[in-house]
């Protein structure tokens, strides 16, 4: 059943991408049945299952009696938008984003949240003393995604999330012996945690700022 599932879901995909390159035009059929099996190699409940997931999601459109016909251009997805993208661009949205985020985590913050930040923040400091580069990204991104989590929008931390994926690889790049710019900005991330605590919202966005101008 798990090997059925991903097999439609690749189907579903190729799908998707004959849309998107015009093989099967917007406001036209698509082939029947029997055609899509022969096309991809499949049988019939792959080809069924494929495009249920694609009617739900608003590409397709079942029409009794005649057909299916494609109702929407594929959106191209989220993160590999984000893959193509300039990263300053990438860092100028993200900085829409941390500043709604800040805002809403200085009120909607729990004790729980505080515990989950604050430990990042711990994280983010030894990495720093033990010189790891790789540690001090991933809890300088476990810091922010905490943050994020606090904010109490879950669409707005799931958005968030698949910056991290790109932030993630900007780090990445970066030279091997660069944990100079997150020591230089540890004191940030503290007073920001502070901020937070104290629910001091202005004071929370314009620490962002600060953060988000060294691209830390």
């Amino acid at each position: 059943m798990k090997q059925e599932n991903k097999l439609f879901e690749q189907i579903a995909v190729k799908i998707r991408q004959d849309i998107k390159e015009e093989k099967f035009k917007v406001g036209e059929k698509i082939p029947s049945e029997p055609a899509l099996m022969e096309l991809y190699g499949v049988g019939r409940s792959t080809i069924r299952e494929a495009i249920k997931s694609l009617t739900l999601s608003g590409i397709l459109t079942v029409q009794q009696g005649s057909g299916t016909k494609v109702n929407a251009a594929p959106a191209e997805p989220i993160e590999q938008r984000l893959r193509s993208s300039d990263f300053e661009e990438i860092n100028q949205v993200r900085a829409l984003l941390e500043q709604e985020i800040v805002r809403l985590a200085t009120q909607n913050r729990s004790d729980a949240d505080l515990k989950a930040i604050g430990e990042a923040l711990e994280k983010r400091k030894l990495a720093i003393k033990n010189e790891s580069r790789t540690a001090c990204a991933n809890a300088d991104i476990e810091f922010h995604l905490a943050i994020a989590l606090a904010s109490g929008n879950r669409v707005l931390s799931d958005l968030y999330e698949s910056f991290t994926v790109i932030i993630r690889d900007f780090f990445a790049k970066r030279a091997p012996s660069g944990i100079a710019h997150f020591a230089m900005s540890h004191h940030l991330h503290q007073s920001l945690f502070d901020a937070i605590n104290k629910r001091s919202a202005d004071a929370a966005r314009e620490i962002t700022t600060t953060i988000l101008n060294n691209n830390h």
